[in-house]
């Protein structure tokens, strides 16, 4: 006789929203896409994900139809204030983007409130391109969490880290002091958002630095973010001075740990990779962003290949010029395939893997988000086939990584919230947000 179960609770209540009619790719391990799916939520969490059609009254139902539903897209590295520079300094290397463009425009024109709505921005544009989850790291972050908590967005805020004088941090030696006292202020004050710290790089921050950092954030339960061997000048800064590559110096400090979220990863040889492997070390890979500022190209296929966990991340808005994941999705295939010479590197499968559960796995949220199963939160996205560039229909993975861009979304929904309906939004302003930036930005650009 077959072995029986209890019935499964959650299935016996009743849903306060159904998303149907669309084919839904839950991004489960081994469940194949679900023609005329009906995805049932209830207070958050998704009760279930089937082909049943049958009629529950007077629920909310999101409109699936000609439309794919997926995991919210999850953006493992960004800065989302930095919108305000958006096409402020293009065209520039690297460093004198950042010390002589970037760093002395922060320093005269961030407070909280330039942060509060540069990022209640980057919200918008990502509520509207389909990331519903985004790990951000930044200065005056205190402004930052309270713009994404108005927006309704799940996230990692952190606060920056780095030993030279910060906007809202004047004095270096005090940045651990601050990141502390941002940690304790927002810990446990959203099941939605996570503080968390930041350290510049290893090149901007010292040994002490980097160290205390790490012992801070596991303190607190969450992730430490860095910067990483991005450019070749960095990993020569950092051999100079220690006389070691970058991931041997930190795992030799003791910051090469499972919590640490490194974004970029561009120069990093075969004994680094193993490491990083070995050490679980999880990769935010930034492709657009290193494109723009000719970092390089991080070696993905071996990343992915050694059992690394990587997502993607769209960076800040001065270097890419754009918070949409499904445009970096379509970057991260094409240019692991061409920087290996091999069509087969990094599939379209394998790209949304890193936009969706990848990306929660980076964040160390795989058991609540990245893929549509029953009990996770109910964090997803509908985006719209009916339209020229998205016909014909063979495949929808890769016709949402190689044909679709974010102004696809139909629907956008965090929490069991639609935050994004038919592209209205439904609980921030775009007029009034689009406005504040604007006149902040002729401040900006009058110098």
């Amino acid at each position: 006789m077959p072995a029986t179960h209890p019935p499964d609770p959650r299935q016996e209540e009743a849903p306060d929203l159904i998303v149907r009619g669309g084919i839904v790719l839950t991004m489960a391990e081994g469940r194949a896409p679900i023609r005329e799916g009906t995805v049932r939520i209830r207070q958050g969490r998704i009760l279930s994900v089937d082909d049943r059609a049958e009629a529950d009254p007077g629920v909310e139902i999101l409109d699936a139809r000609d439309a794919v539903v997926l995991p919210g897209l999850v953006n493992t590295h960004g800065h989302t204030a930095m919108t305000l520079f958006r096409g402020y300094a293009d065209d520039l290397p690297l460093d004198e983007w950042l010390f002589n463009r970037i760093f002395p425009a922060e320093a005269r024109f961030l407070d909280p409130e330039t942060v509060y709505w540069g990022t209640l921005l980057g919200c918008l544009e990502m509520i509207a391109s389909g990331t519903t989850c985004v790990a951000d790291g930044y200065f005056f972050q205190d402004a930052g969490l309270e713009a994404v908590e108005r927006a309704g967005l799940r996230a990692l805020i952190a606060q920056g880290v780095i030993d030279f004088p910060a906007p809202g941090v004047p004095r270096p030696e005090d940045n651990l002091a601050v990141g502390r006292a941002f940690m304790e202020r927002w810990h446990g004050f959203s099941e939605r958002i996570t503080p968390g710290l930041f350290c510049h790089s290893p090149s901007t921050c010292s040994e002490s630095t980097m160290r205390d950092a790490s012992a801070v954030s596991r303190e607190f339960g969450s992730p430490l973010q860095t910067h990483l061997s991005e450019t070749g000048g960095e990993v020569e800064e950092i051999v100079k001075r220690t006389g070691e590559r970058p991931v041997l110096y930190l795992d030799r400090i003791g910051v090469l740990t499972p919590d640490l979220i490194a974004a970029h990863a561009v120069h990093v040889e075969a004994e680094e990779i193993s490491l990083l492997a070995e050490r679980r070390v999880r990769i935010a890979h930034v492709p657009e962003s290193n494109m723009k500022l000719a970092s390089g190209t991080a070696p993905i296929h071996k990343f992915l290949k050694a059992g690394i966990r990587v997502g993607l991340g769209t960076d800040g808005c001065a270097s890419n010029n754009n918070l949409d994941l499904i445009q970096e999705m379509d970057t991260a295939a094409k240019l692991s395939k061409v920087f290996d010479k091999d069509p087969t590197h990094v599939s379209a499968e394998a790209a949304l893997r890193m936009a969706t559960s990848g990306g929660a796995a980076v964040m160390g949220l795989e058991r609540e988000i990245g893929t549509l199963e029953a009990g996770k939160r109910a964090d997803l996205i509908v985006i719209d086939l009916d339209r020229p560039h998205l016909q014909p229909l063979y495949n929808p993975v890769s016709t949402i990584v190689y044909s679709a861009t974010g102004a696809d979304v139909r629907h956008t929904v965090v929490d069991g919230e639609v935050l994004m309906r038919d592209r209205r939004f439904t609980g921030i302003d775009p007029e009034e947000i689009m406005a504040r930036v604007e006149a902040i930005a002729r401040t900006i650009g009058q110098g």
